[in-house]
């Protein structure tokens, strides 16, 4: 008989049974398509040696006048600044600086435990503080060892809280190892009986943030009737949310806003040394906001717009549905005046902004319950808002991205698309991605564009997971859907990076598409097939052999291979009852690529699925169009 050719439709689809989705693909990990034909995706190698503290949930990439290439990473412990692949720098901004003598230390001997008193400190568990004009305590606890930056380990009190003590001199860049720190303890003597003296000042950076959305149960919570009365609910609320920032460059400068906090400046010039300020202190400063969730610099005309942030007529009282914008290219000038361009809009639909996306000629702006789209309109009323749609929800505020003119977001259940008027996207993965979902740490969700391979990715946390360990992708080219396991905090597409940058696990960005391996170890990619059979499935089929056809250009590996499976079963609900697994390996380049040229099978069955894998490092491949000896082999 003649060879059977395999073609496969392109994209997953697991919104029906294998069974039905004859000649489509079933599961799939760490593969993508391009051209209709299935491929491994690309690997990742450590952006920077350096890691970080905290999990990384914002990157925004710059370009200084010097050309220097700046990344700001915001994180739940720090904000840094990374030029070029170096060092991350911190420059978290400072919310508190004592007066000296405000702050006094008390040691125990043998111990490397500091108990550090300063009345209505603010302080939250991992904070940081940095002492100066600290005076020895008389014994081990010198002043060189006061006078650094500490992590608060434990609060004992509004008044007083602990540290640990280390050697003198090291930086907590110096000391963070995967994204932890690992100092030198330095113990007390019996002789550490001072206080530090009478000129301590303790510097307080910005309060951390959750890396984890907390969860709690009361009385009142769930639904009317969930539980027995007088009980407390079962259902866990969210009681805390994310630490999440949102940034924008201003020229080479840069802003930031920590969600639900203020807003900071960053002034290149003064270098890396230089910790970002509060946009109120800066010289000159009317009426800027002090508390905001989101924070652009509009492309087009050079405004700075708060979002989720506190009225000009009320400051410090934050409203989360108030935009306001600074005059046309000013940091400083947010009082509205008929001589700028500063102002105010109020949205009418939601109880909160979520999120707001800067397109090419409009910025969307999301409620928990509505779209908006606020464009430019010049002066006297320098932006307007139109309510494009009501109902619609989003996972959080990174689930959302801009590509060209469109906007694409996750909500609750649904993927949507905005190019003028809000659509959903049809999705063939929509009950495997959606079944399998924390809900509760929704707000990690992030989305993000792999524009080399027309690509928009989803980072989400399955349903057994606290952070991000899958990803589902729609390729908006060929409009088709796959999936896969992938632990990424946050996604930067390439653009002044020939390559995207993510942030990974232990607290390191990682430079994706780089190779085909996990930073120098192997990277398990496969597909496979839904069930196929002859005809209707009337007959048994017998299956010889095959004739594979992939291709392995890209690969480092010297013999690079990919394993084929194929596996027969009798019935839709039964299990595979044969299998036959086989290398096609790689043999020569020239003149043509040679690989394995043909795989003999003795397979019986039914019906009929192929896998593709590979498990070895320096693999990539691409599947065309294989071919299968098959024949029909009797009813019985």
């Amino acid at each position: 008989m003649p060879l059977t050719k395999l073609q496969f439709r392109p994209g997953v689809n697991r919104e029906t049974t294998s069974y039905t989705n004859e000649g489509g693909w079933f599961d799939v990990d760490k593969v993508r398509f391009r051209f209709g034909m299935p491929e491994k995706i690309g690997g990742w190698l450590k952006f920077t040696t350096a890691s970080y503290l905290g999990t990384a949930r914002a990157m925004h990439p710059w370009v200084a006048l010097d050309n220097s290439r700046l990344i700001g990473i915001g994180t739940s412990l720090k904000y840094y600044i990374n030029q070029d692949g170096g060092a991350f720098n911190d420059i978290t901004p400072i919310r508190n600086t004592t007066a000296a003598g405000d702050v006094t230390f008390a040691a125990t001997n043998g111990s490397s435990v500091i108990t550090v008193t300063d009345t209505a400190h603010g302080a939250v568990v991992n904070d940081f503080v940095t002492f100066s004009g600290a005076a020895s305590l008389g014994g081990n606890i010198t002043a060189t060892v006061l006078n650094q930056e500490y992590n608060i380990t434990e609060i004992i009190n509004d008044n007083s809280y602990k540290i640990s003590a280390r050697a003198a001199g090291t930086s907590l860049a110096s000391i963070t190892v995967n994204g932890a720190l690992v100092p030198s303890l330095v113990s007390a003597s019996g002789s550490d009986s001072g206080n530090g003296g009478s000129s301590v000042v303790g510097t307080y950076q910005v309060n951390v943030g959750l890396d984890t959305t907390a969860t709690g149960a009361g009385w009142g919570v769930g639904t009317w009737g969930s539980d027995g009365w007088g009980e407390a609910a079962t259902t866990p609320i969210v009681t805390n949310t994310l630490r999440i920032w949102s940034h924008d460059n201003f020229g080479e400068d840069l802003l930031i806003n920590v969600r639900n906090g203020g807003i900071y400046y960053w002034d290149k010039t003064g270098g890396f040394a230089t910790r970002a300020v509060n946009l109120s202190s800066l010289s000159g400063s009317t009426s800027a906001p002090s508390i905001a969730k989101q924070i652009l610099v509009s492309d087009r005309d050079r405004h700075i717009i708060a979002f989720g942030c506190d009225p000009e007529a009320n400051p410090g009282v934050q409203d989360p549905l108030v935009i306001r914008f600074s005059s046309q290219e000013s940091l400083t000038d947010w009082a509205s005046t008929a001589t700028n361009t500063a102002g105010e809009l109020r949205l009418g639909s939601g109880s909160e902004i979520v999120t707001a996306v800067e397109t090419r000629q409009q910025i969307l702006v999301y409620t928990d319950e509505s779209l908006y789209a606020m464009q430019f309109l010049g002066p006297p009323f320098t932006f307007g808002v139109n309510l494009v749609s009501e109902n619609i929800t989003t996972m959080g505020p990174l689930s959302a991205v801009a590509v060209e003119d469109n906007v694409f977001w996750m909500g609750l259940k649904e993927f949507y698309v905005y190019g003028g008027t809000v659509q959903r996207l049809p999705c063939s993965v929509r009950d495997f991605v959606f079944d399998d979902f924390n809900l509760l740490q929704r707000e990690k969700v992030v989305a993000a564009t792999n524009t080399a391979f027309s690509e928009v990715w989803w980072f989400y946390p399955s349903a057994s997971s606290d952070t991000n360990d899958r990803y589902v992708i729609y390729n908006y080219e060929q409009q088709v859907w796959y999936y896969g396991a992938l632990a990424r905090s946050y996604w930067m597409d390439r653009g002044i990076f020939d390559n995207p940058i993510a942030a990974g696990p232990n607290n390191y960005l990682y430079t994706q598409e780089s190779g085909f391996d996990d930073d120098g170890s192997a990277l398990t990619a496969y597909i496979e097939s839904s069930q196929m059979d002859i005809g209707d499935g009337e007959q048994f089929s017998f299956i010889r052999r095959m004739i594979p056809d992939l291709t392995f250009r890209g690969s480092t590996a010297g013999s690079p291979s990919a394993n084929i499976t194929v596996k027969t079963r009798n019935f839709p609900g039964g299990n595979y009852l044969q299998s036959t697994s086989s290398a096609v390996t790689k043999s020569a380049s020239v003149p043509v690529e040679q690989f394995t040229d043909q795989v003999h099978l003795r397979l019986r069955g039914r019906s009929f699925a192929v896998r593709v894998e590979s498990t070895a490092t320096g693999v990539g491949w691409r599947l065309g169009s294989p071919r299968l000896d098959i024949r029909p082999d009797g009813r019985r």
